[in-house]
């Protein structure tokens, strides 16, 4: 079956984010209230997996291997079915 895989990379608190801050910068500068920007990555995959369980698994391991850095990245996972 084919599923879609959606994993979402950003910082872990405390680990600095120039890009968010030179985006909340801008923004103030547009004189929006803002207090804080993080940026974070979106990687969507669309895989072939015997089940949700094995695309999860396969997914996950994908995080940790390749697309976040444990050290200073915080990752979400999700899978669907794919239609």
């Amino acid at each position: 079956m084919r599923y879609i895989a959606r994993v979402e990379v950003s910082l872990k608190p405390g680990h600095s984010d120039p890009e968010g801050e030179t985006t909340r910068d801008s923004l103030k500068e547009l004189n929006y209230p803002v207090r804080d920007v993080r940026v974070s990555k979106v990687y969507t995959i669309l895989l072939e997996a015997s089940s949700i369980k094995e695309a999860e698994e396969q997914v996950e391991e994908m995080s940790r291997r390749l697309l976040a850095n444990p050290v200073k990245d915080d990752y979400r996972i999700s899978v669907e079915e794919a239609r």
